[in-house]
């Protein structure tokens, strides 16, 4: 007997992709995961993850056992196809659709009348209705939404997510979702299908608004970023601790400066907010902007970490942290990365890495005398400590442990440390 959830085939099993997969089979949907990296199938068969997140190993090795969620290199057919790709940009920071196009060619050989076809991959204004034009090439047998006067045999809309790493189970469940139609009779179909595993509001629109809506979130916070990331430059120019500065600023009750850091990374806020640029350049001068100051941020890191290593020439250096951000194992456009590899290629005889959620360094340590150690060892055996990543292992340490060490701070986690080749700064309290 056919139940009456639809069944869903997740093209894409990486950090969204998967989750996404394994709470709709969670909902009580059969649901076949596709990926074209045979070694990611056959974990996920096996009942196992290959990425890192909070809860996701015990949902997954349930729904594999109950016949949930299979995985394979194929798309086979289903109710519902959830498209969950990579969408990079390359040299010129020009978006790259390939992946998105691929799966859609991939998704067109299969689909049926009554099927639903949502695109969650970040993407430029306009690339539902592209998928939807790449399809109709295809398929010219189907009837397609925006392109037909009769009924559409088939709907396509446009689902981002919007999650933190870390929390991804818990966000995907409870987050609101903006879910944008090619029509308003596509909007109501993935409507249907996203209540099945939602709780949070789900809000429709037009698929384009969706797009931008997506990415407007990050150029957002990348541009709120880069304005913390500048002020930190400008407090280290004057001689100035920022973290005191934005602690005492963010008092005023309309003042809220986030925390700057050594760059921004991860595959969503320093991606997303060039393909604006890209649609519109002409006329995103400040998201440009932002982008540039969050990217010179890594390298004004860069200079004054190897100042402070050219001051100690003898001394061992511990780079705590990889990952583009705390707790995490993912390390996309992670300026921590690029940080302890620029510093690796100068100094590598000098540098070990503390990194608590990987089990081995990434291919550019390969043929370098670096070494993968853990924080203790670090405490140990090094005299300098480059705070990369907030990890909460780090954050954990006690100034009894680490108040011999030379310490730069890129992320404000040692408040009662004092700055590296500085004297400490005496802190103002509230009084009453």
């Amino acid at each position: 007997m056919k139940s009456d959830k639809p069944e869903v085939c997740v093209v894409g099993l990486g950090y969204i992709g998967l989750p996404t997969a394994a709470i709709v089979a969670r909902a009580g949907c059969r649901v076949h995961g596709v990926d074209v990296s045979a070694r990611v199938v056959e974990t996920i068969n096996r009942g196992e993850i290959h990425i890192e997140e909070v809860d996701l190993d015990g949902l997954v090795q349930g729904v594999v056992s109950r016949g949930l969620l299979t995985a394979s290199t194929r798309v086979e057919p289903a109710d519902v196809f959830v498209i969950a790709v990579p969408t990079p940009f390359d040299e010129g920071h020009a978006p790259d659709l390939s992946y998105v196009m691929e799966a859609g060619r991939a998704v067109a050989t299969v689909l049926k009348p009554g099927d639903t076809v949502i695109l969650e991959s970040t993407s430029p204004v306009g690339t539902t209705e592209r998928l939807r034009d790449l399809v109709a090439e295809l398929r010219p047998d189907l009837r397609l939404p925006g392109l037909t006067a009769e009924t559409p045999d088939v709907a396509f809309s446009y689902c981002p997510e919007r999650v933190l790493p870390g929390r991804i189970l818990e966000e995907l469940t409870n987050n609101d979702r903006s879910i944008g139609g090619v029509t308003p009779r596509c909007a109501r179909k993935a409507l249907a299908f996203y209540k099945l595993f939602v709780r949070g509001a789900c809000v429709t629109t037009d698929a384009r608004s969706a797009e931008m809506t997506k990415l407007v979130e990050n150029a957002y916070r990348d541009v709120n970023i880069a304005f913390a990331n500048e002020l930190s430059v400008i407090a280290d120019r004057m001689d100035l601790d920022v973290w005191e500065v934005i602690r005492l600023a963010n008092r005023h009750p309309r003042v809220n400066i986030l925390s700057p850091g050594p760059g921004v990374g991860g595959h969503c806020i320093a991606v997303d907010p060039w393909f604006i640029v890209h649609s519109a350049p002409q006329d995103t001068a400040l998201i440009r902007t932002a982008r540039g100051v969050n990217d010179a941020k890594i390298h004004h890191v860069i200079e004054r970490a190897d100042a402070l290593l050219a001051e100690h020439p003898e001394a061992r250096v511990a780079c705590l942290g990889l990952a583009f951000k705390a707790n995490i194992d993912d390390f996309r456009e992670s300026p921590a990365r690029l940080v302890a590899s620029t510093l690796t290629r100068k100094y590598a005889d000098r540098i070990s890495v503390v990194e608590p959620f990987i089990t081995e360094l990434p291919l550019e340590y390969r043929d370098t005398p670096v070494e993968l150690i853990d924080i203790d060892t670090a405490l140990e055996s090094c005299e300098i400590l480059i705070v990369l990543v907030d990890h909460d292992l780090f954050r954990s340490i006690p100034l009894t442990e680490r108040a011999n060490k030379i310490v730069y701070d890129t992320r404000g986690i040692w408040p009662d440390q004092p700055r590296a080749g500085r004297k400490a700064v005496p802190r103002l309290h509230a009084v009453g």
